[in-house]
């Protein structure tokens, strides 16, 4: 995955942690189920990493996603974490 935009190493190692080791596991999985599962075993993970899967899965750098995705991914990640506070 490290040669996919926005996937370094470290980000890599993380994601393949989880059990995600290739883009097609990303788009199967979806993004915001992804950035979950890494914000539940890694509390500090920011919300670029959540822009650097979408980016992965649409070929652009993070910084390129547009607002109204973000902020539809955002909302997205916001509801799927609050279903694991209650």
């Amino acid at each position: 995955m490290s040669r996919i935009k926005n996937i370094g190493p470290k980000s890599e190692s993380w994601l393949n942690d989880i059990g995600i080791f290739t883009v097609d596991d990303v788009e199967a999985i979806g993004v915001v189920e992804i950035y979950r599962r890494l914000k539940l075993s890694r509390p500090t993970i920011s919300l670029v990493m959540l822009y650097a899967l979408q980016g992965a899965v649409m070929d652009m750098h993070w910084q390129e996603i547009p607002n109204d995705v973000r902020e539809d991914l955002i909302a997205k990640a916001k509801a799927a974490l609050e279903e694991d506070v209650t």
